[in-house]
């Protein structure tokens, strides 16, 4: 190793982790020759049980009332599941409608937008709210990618073998189905509306793997691929203004029903003044996002700040069945150093690209394209087994990233993975001669609000589309899934809202008798604590003074 290289990464790295990557480095060449064996079947049972977070029991709680009473949710999820209404029913005014729309849309990420766009297509008018900004979501933070079968030696067939069976086949057939037979024509939607995907000169798009898929079906936009996909989903958006109202840093709060139970409505809050206020609407669409900013058993997260489980705990207290609900995606490739990045999201495309998964020996002890919750538990163990690198905070193994372009030629990085380069560039790492450290970051909700294939819950008239939903990717999803399955069933709950929403009268009558009947359950149970919900923002506390960012 040169001397340039030990003082380059002296600058940023502790003598221990100096010391590791020298191993690592000296082990290169070997290591990218070496290619590790996948697991069997049994192997990979074996280290899911012992090591993924969704296997330790005490970090679930049973769910004492709800429609999936008697069912396990993380501790933090049955809180607020369980928690005390942020309103008194009493205390609201349902005469007094400040907006009326046919559809009405809760979030403004990928889903939402797409569910916008498509109903305002069939004729509806639509009312969006979302509590930050239209695009503050994890659609805008994605960045490897979205999946398509869309090339000759490809098929929709094998893409439902690879997400069904990367789902522990826990998936509901009827959505998978959907999601794999649906995706050639989003791409070609999203191509259309102006998305820059990467391609050849010839025009054809890259693609390449993603771990657990058996054909290179990964199109994207270099590593920005969410940002692009959600910049023109918010372009078509605005665009669309004569037909989609949007209302920005307000959030739902409550879901209003008519009197035969169906949805029809939200109670909504500015989120500066607190200002309580009423929309009404033929058919409700929750397309709220994730839950990374509930830190489920103290885990950094890769999530945006405002994903805290909103949609779940609307959904559930209108009677809303859950399904997986207990099932996270602790993305393997987290940032764990430096601090100012920790959790941040390293994209699986940085594996596609040729990097191992690296322990402090320097050995590379499984492929690192194995599917995300086999991934993540393996570095879980190999840190267990004292082969990770300890900083001061935070512990991981090494992501050999220099190995990428010794594989795929000089420049390759800065080519495909730019931003990547840039996120580690900031703290004085290089990426392109310095490996990176790694862990787990709480990534994606695999479980929530149970749908079917047009999106509909249990509920009447109430669509649940995206993150916020359940069921699509059963136990446990693949790389460029999720921007695929928030624009799918996007488009397919704004589709099935053009539809609907001619058929139904406005509703005369709103009611929020679902609210009172919940905290009846509530007291029946004797649930205590002062815990209310929806959460809509985390709050992070250093000594006695909350602050409003990270603390690490």
């Amino acid at each position: 190793m040169s001397d340039k290289y030990i003082a380059d990464v002296a600058n940023s790295y502790t003598d221990e982790m100096i010391e590791s990557a020298k191993i690592v480095a000296a082990k290169r060449d070997e290591n990218i020759k070496f290619e590790h064996a996948r697991l069997t079947a049994d192997e990979k049972d074996e280290i899911l049980a012992k090591y993924h977070p969704d296997r330790i029991a005490s970090q679930f709680a049973e769910l004492k009332i709800g429609p999936n009473k008697g069912e396990k949710a993380p501790i933090e999820l049955a809180e607020m599941l369980q928690a005390k209404p942020r309103i008194e029913p009493e205390d609201v005014d349902l005469s007094k409608v400040d907006y009326e729309a046919d559809v009405l849309v809760i979030g403004g990420g990928g889903a939402g937008t797409s569910a916008a766009i498509m109903a305002s297509e069939a004729g509806a008018k639509v009312l969006l709210v979302t509590k930050l900004r239209v695009g503050d979501a994890n659609t805008m933070m994605a960045e490897g990618g979205i999946q398509a079968a869309d090339k000759p030696n490809d098929s929709p067939a094998q893409h439902y073998l690879d997400a069904f069976g990367g789902g522990h086949f826990d998936g509901k057939p009827e959505l998978v189905y959907t999601l794999v037979n649906k995706a050639p024509s989003v791409i070609k939607w999203l191509n259309d509306l102006g998305v820059e995907f990467d391609k050849m000169p010839d025009g054809t798009m890259v693609t390449t793997h993603g771990g657990g898929t058996s054909r290179k079906r990964m199109h994207a936009c270099k590593d920005y691929s969410g940002a692009e996909i959600m910049r023109t989903l918010r372009d078509e958006t605005f665009n669309r203004a004569d037909k989609i109202t949007v209302v920005d840093f307000t959030s739902a709060v409550e879901i209003i029903k008519d009197d035969n139970g169906n949805a029809c409505g939200a109670v909504l809050m500015n989120m500066e003044t607190k200002e309580i206020l009423i929309a009404k609407a033929k058919v409700v669409i929750i397309a709220t996002g994730g839950a990374g900013r509930m830190h489920y058993q103290g885990f950094p997260t890769s999530n945006h700040y405002g994903a805290t489980a909103d949609g779940l705990v609307l959904a559930y207290r209108a009677g809303a069945k859950l399904l997986y609900q207990d099932s996270l995606q602790y993305h393997p490739t987290g940032a764990a150093y430096p601090v100012q990045i920790l959790g941040a999201l390293v994209t699986e495309k940085v594996r596609s690209l040729g990097a191992k998964l690296v322990n402090s020996k320097g050995e590379v002890y499984i492929h690192p394209l194995e599917t995300r919750d086999v991934n993540a538990s393996g570095i879980i163990k190999q840190c267990r087994l004292g082969n990770g690198i300890k900083t001061d905070i935070s512990e991981g193994v090494w992501l050999d990233t220099p190995m990428i372009e010794k594989i795929n030629g000089e420049g390759t990085i800065e080519k495909r993975i730019p931003a990547m380069l840039r996120m580690f560039g900031k703290y004085g790492i290089d990426i392109r001669k310095d490996p990176i450290l790694v862990y787990p970051t709480l990534h994606y909700q695999n479980g929530g609000v149970e749908i079917n294939k047009t999106c509909h819950t249990n509920v009447g008239n109430l669509l649940v589309a995206g993150e916020a939903s359940g069921g699509v990717h059963g136990t446990n999803r693949l790389m460029g899934n999720s921007l695929l399955d928030v624009v799918v069933f996007g488009r397919e709950a704004g589709i099935e809202a053009g539809k609907i929403f001619k058929d139904i009268k406005m509703p005369a009558k709103l009611s929020l008798q679902h609210v009172k009947d919940f905290e009846k359950e509530r007291a029946a149970a004797k649930i205590a604590g002062d815990a209310v919900s929806p959460k809509l923002l985390p709050v992070y506390t250093f000594g006695n003074t909350e602050i409003t960012k990270m603390p690490f």
